[in-house]
Formats: C-alpha cells, structure tokens, sequence
C-alpha cells in the first residue's frame, strides 16, 4: 500500500489529470450499472451491457497499465480521452445540450494536452 501511495506523489500533475477523469468515468459506470442490470433479467445479452462491460474492461486496464508506468498506457489513455468527442457531438443534438458539449470538448483538450506534456510522457517509462 504504501509503494502504491509513493507511486501516486510522484505522478506528474498531467497523469493524474487523467486518472481522475478516470475515476470519475468509473464512478459513473458504476452508478449506471442498474440500468444494465435491469436490462439483463429480460435479455441475458444486450447491447448496453456490452459497451458498459467492454468500457468497464477497458477502464480497469488503462488505469492498472498506467499505474504500472507501461508505455502502452498512454496510447491507451488518450483512446480513454477520446472517448469525450463522441460525446460532445452526442450532446450537440439535444436541446439545450451544447453546454455540455462545449465542457466535454475542454475537459478532452484539457486532458489530451495535460498527457501530452514532456514530462507527463516521460512517466510512460516500462516496455
């Protein structure tokens, strides 16, 4: 625990930058997983439950690559990001929604450009 805790003080500020936009990502999943729950007693396979479930995946193993400093992480994280663009044009078609679109598309810049920096590319160091 304690290794786990230095490994975290010594992130540069754009990675965990990341990780909580990857704790809220996963935090979100989590409240919305009744949905999917839900939707499995009338239907064991649905589509909602694959993409919650892949993301899910996806998530947990972005987020351990990267606290393991794995190189692949990054490419991985910034697909994690990517996922915001999608989103914000989501969000332009709903009426009164491009707000929200506007807040996905500077929380993807902000994340994208906060990963990017030297040294936050300099903690992706493990092949």
């Amino acid at each position: 625990m304690a290794a786990m805790l230095q490994t975290v003080r010594q992130m540069p500020r754009g990675v965990l930058v990341f990780l909580l936009y990857a704790f809220l990502v996963l935090a979100f999943l989590g409240l919305t997983l009744l949905l999917v729950i839900d939707e499995a007693v009338e239907a064991p396979i649905s589509f909602v439950g694959i993409v919650w479930m892949l993301l899910l995946a996806y998530l947990i193993f972005t987020m351990t690559l990267l606290l393991q400093r794995k190189q692949a992480a990054f490419g991985l994280a910034l697909g994690l990001t990517s996922l915001l663009v999608p989103l914000a044009l989501l969000l332009i078609f709903i009426p009164g929604g491009w707000v929200g679109s506007l807040v996905a598309v500077l929380v993807f810049a902000v994340i994208t450009w906060s990963l990017c920096r030297p040294r936050s590319r300099e903690w992706f160091t493990e092949p």
